[in-house]
């Protein structure tokens, strides 16, 4: 993954930076000073103030008031057009994801050299929030404290909108694409397949994805205690409450690392997750290399004559079934003893998967659909896209889940493993992609906060309800990630998809809030986000709740998810502008 990544996003880098390094030259046109214009010969120069007939350059609606938009260095471009600030907001967003994915590489290689403890619970969820607290930063770190107030909307805008963003429309979508039954006691016996309703179908997750959105729920003390006193209308203890909020805030956010250093249960699954994945490609190479056809058609498809061929040579005794002893006859060519496997559990977990009617046996019908859909499964996760090269595509997953159990610490966690031969390398190449991250991040944030403020502007459109909207897009660099885990279809890809959405609202609740207390209190700003706040405990306790007292979600839940978005937008819009919170 980080060889794919690297490829894809070193040029970009390198094109960047020099552009960072070239200086434009061009003449410059005043309209203000009078000695340099010239008079176009019909009326006398001197008298261009009450009458001006000099030749000038038109200028645009978006860039009468040249004074608000300034050059973010000195350099990187600014304009006050509502298409124009649109380009740079897509730029500026671009990069600031590029930035979110080094970030989640270079910490990826550092799990590997480290292991999953320190790492996975100190430096993954720290980095994956940076490009959101380097935004903040900049939204009100700059400038004078009346424009600070100003801004600081946009940093704000940004946390609600990623934590309601995280919470409706991608855990709604993971719902949609994990959908399975969820109700296999209500099959028909004759096995005939059946209409599934928005009740029936769904996604099941575990008890510990339940624990992560209790601490989810639990993170949002801080935004409590901020906003008591606007609950009891003492304007007087605003201060006093944001500092208290804020070491709060920093207490849970070191609590919540130690715990994910102590209990490292998410890591864990991943690990499993990583071998069972592992035993997938191991098992798909082997059936490779014991056909003459190919395993794909030319349309991409599975291809179930040669599946089918598979199936009876394996068939060793020609009785239209496959029992244990020729499963693992199968998987004993695998190697998995250098993966920490045992070859009796690989053994249990094919014949678990395959044998859907359960009665330890694998027919040729199961054993068609249960390949065809590991077949989907390589084809998806692998990096090339030639359908017809079907041993290359299956070597490309291989490797995809070796680098993938590398990075999740695959190994035994308690064993003195031998140190990487290139650690120093390694460690080297992680610090490196790192910085790069970190650097752009850090230099992005302010232009990409003063082309949504120039936008906001041009729009007329308020800057909170355009870094809530555009923003989330921008720095979460886990979407796509999330949403394959879902679609996997299975408990254990849904729960740590949910895993992982409950951890990033925590972090945002926890490291998000705790820079933007940091700003408020430092440039003595004003309390005025009652009507944020309020978006955020909504939308949280909602979903928390729901996800805190039940293992099973029926699809029906994914509206319910997805309308919340809107009515997060109406609630900010009505309590700001009609109520007159703001």
């Amino acid at each position: 993954m980080a060889k794919q990544f690297s490829s894809f996003s070193i040029p970009i880098i390198i094109i960047f930076l020099v552009l960072l390094t070239w200086r434009g030259h061009s003449r410059q046109i005043s309209i203000q000073n009078d000695e340099s214009m010239l008079s176009d010969g019909v009326t006398d120069g001197n008298h261009h103030q009450q009458q001006s007939s000099l030749i000038q350059m038109p200028s645009s609606s978006g860039s009468r008031n040249a004074a608000g938009c300034h050059e973010t260095y000195g350099f990187l471009p600014c304009t006050q057009t509502v298409f124009g600030n649109v380009f740079l907001i897509v730029v500026y967003g671009y990069l600031m994801f590029l930035a979110a994915k080094l970030l989640s590489a270079g910490s990826e290689v550092l799990l590997q050299i480290l292991g999953p403890g320190i790492v996975g619970g100190l430096f993954l969820p720290v980095l994956g929030s940076l490009p959101d607290a380097a935004i903040i930063l900049a939204s009100g770190l700059a400038g004078s404290k009346v424009a600070a107030q100003s801004q600081v909307s946009v940093g704000m805008g940004l946390m609600a909108g990623s934590n309601v963003m995280l919470l409706t429309v991608l855990w709604g979508s993971c719902l949609i694409v994990g959908k399975q039954d969820i109700t296999p006691s209500m099959s028909t016996a004759s096995g005939n397949p059946r209409t599934l309703s928005l009740t029936e179908l769904g996604v099941a997750t575990d008890i510990w994805t339940c624990y992560g959105a209790r601490i989810m729920l639990i993170s949002l003390l801080p935004f409590i205690i901020v906003q008591l006193p606007q609950v009891f209308n003492a304007q007087n203890g605003n201060n006093i409450a944001v500092v208290v909020s804020l070491v709060v805030a920093i207490c849970m956010l070191i609590s919540y690392s130690l715990y994910q250093v102590f209990q490292p249960w998410i890591q864990k699954r991943k690990i499993a997750y990583s071998k069972h994945k592992h035993l997938i490609s191991g098992v798909l190479k082997q059936l490779k290399e014991r056909t003459l056809g190919r395993l794909f058609m030319d349309n991409g498809h599975p291809n179930t004559d040669a599946i089918q061929k598979l199936f009876a040579i394996m068939d060793e005794n020609s009785d239209g079934y496959l029992t244990a002893n020729e499963l693992r006859a199968l998987v004993i060519g695998i190697q998995l003893e250098e993966r920490h496997t045992d070859i009796d559990d690989a053994v249990y977990h094919v014949l678990k998967e395959f044998d859907t009617s359960h009665d330890s046996l694998i027919d040729k019908d199961e054993f068609t659909k249960g390949v065809s859909k590991w077949l989907e499964k390589a084809k998806n996760s692998a990096m090339y896209g030639h359908r017809s090269q079907t041993l290359k595509l299956l070597l490309d997953f291989e490797e995809c889940t070796k680098n993938e159990e590398g990075i999740l610490g695959g190994g035994n966690e308690g064993s003195n493993s031998t140190p990487p031969e290139n650690m120093l390398w390694d460690t080297a190449k992680a610090g490196l992609i790192l910085l790069s991250g970190t650097f752009i991040a850090a230099l992005v944030a302010e232009p990409l906060v003063d082309a949504v403020n120039n936008f906001s502007t041009a729009s007329r459109i308020p800057p909170f309800f355009v870094s809530f909207v555009i923003l989330p897009f921008a720095s979460s660099s886990e979407i796509v990630s999330v949403l394959i885990f879902a679609s996997k279809k299975n408990m254990r890809a849904a729960s740590l998809a949910y895993s992982e959405i409950y951890g990033s609202v925590t972090m945002s609740n926890l490291l998000s809030l705790s820079v933007f207390l940091s700003l408020v209190y430092y440039r003595d700003l004003e309390w005025n986000f009652s009507a944020q706040v309020l978006i955020i405990l909504v939308v949280c306790i909602t979903m928390g709740l729901l996800a805190s007292f039940r293992t099973k979600f029926p699809l029906w839940l994914s509206m319910v998810a997805f309308g919340l978005y809107p009515v997060s937008l109406l609630l900010a819009y009505v309590l700001d502008y009609v109520v007159g919170w703001a």
